[in-house]
């Protein structure tokens, strides 16, 4: 191109006179631009979270592994992986069930791994010796509010409560009543909670009954762990449970429930679906 200039300017006067061309004057030499392909990002990994297993303590183990085991091919394939965090019973009748499968979920897109993660009420029946997934739901806890109470913004701050991702949802949607999380506060002060289901991924009705639950008006909440003991494993202190169970009551529960036998309904009740956690009632 310079050279091209150069001749295009030696033409352009009227009056042209024979001389020798001067030497265009060029810049230091510059190698030509080779183009090149853009970097090739490398994708993220996901992580591979460990199979969720039954420990000891737990009542029909072949029923809850059932469970886990669909949710976990379900949510198993390139791009998304599910970790089980809980798996508790939602209800446990002879040859029926519904387990309540509580789970963090990790999805790759992109360059980057977003985290979420579901409750599932998975129903099972006992067929032929096998417990075998008949239905599975899943939760859906609603959208945040833009005006979260005080209560929950202390509840969704606190570093001893511990809530899983559809727990933590349902409490950001501003559809859980204030009576549930000022108990979940009172608790955790003596104790760090983990929380398993508070309203969404529950049944609505109590399992094999038509009265309705507590937990999807947003007026119940279920303990799995209390102080990093797990409620189902038998070397967890029985008064440990105890304590918790009275202070669930003392902070305003009406309806405690669990592995322990404290008095009489329906402030306190026992059975087997109840084995694995503690469940607090409230009335508002």
């Amino acid at each position: 191109m310079l050279v091209v200039a150069a001749a295009a300017g030696a033409c352009s006067g009227r009056h042209q006179t024979a001389q020798h061309p001067s030497p265009a004057r060029t810049g230091p030499s510059v190698p030509s631009a080779t183009p090149t392909r853009p970097a090739r990002q490398t994708r993220p990994s996901l992580p591979r979270p460990a199979p969720w297993r039954p420990g000891p303590g737990e009542l029909v183990p072949a029923a809850k592994r059932s469970a886990v085991r669909r949710i976990e091919r379900l949510g198993d394939d390139p791009d998304h992986r599910v970790e089980v965090l809980d798996a508790q019973y939602g209800g446990l009748l002879t040859s029926t069930a519904s387990v309540l499968v509580v789970c963090r979920s990790f999805t790759r897109q992109a360059n980057r791994i977003v985290e979420g993660g579901h409750t599932f009420d998975v129903r099972l029946a006992l067929l032929g010796g096998r417990w075998r997934v008949t239905a599975v739901h899943p939760s859906r806890p609603g959208r945040p509010t833009a005006h979260p109470t005080a209560a929950a913004r202390r509840v969704l701050d606190s570093s001893r409560v511990a809530l899983p991702p559809a727990a933590r949802a349902d409490v950001a949607s501003g559809r859980v009543h204030d009576s549930v999380l000022e108990a979940m506060l009172a608790v955790s002060r003596r104790w760090p909670i983990g929380v398993s289901v508070v309203r969404s991924g529950h049944p609505i009705h109590v399992f094999g009954t038509d009265r309705p639950s507590d937990h999807p008006p947003g007026r119940a909440f279920d303990t799995w762990r209390i102080a990093d003991h797990a409620v189902v494993r038998p070397t967890t202190p029985r008064a440990l449970i105890t304590a918790y169970m009275e202070a669930l009551a003392a902070a305003g529960s009406y309806n405690v429930g669990g592995p322990v036998l404290l008095g009489a309904a329906p402030q306190y009740f026992r059975d087997r679906t109840h084995h694995d956690h503690v469940h607090a009632g409230f009335l508002t």
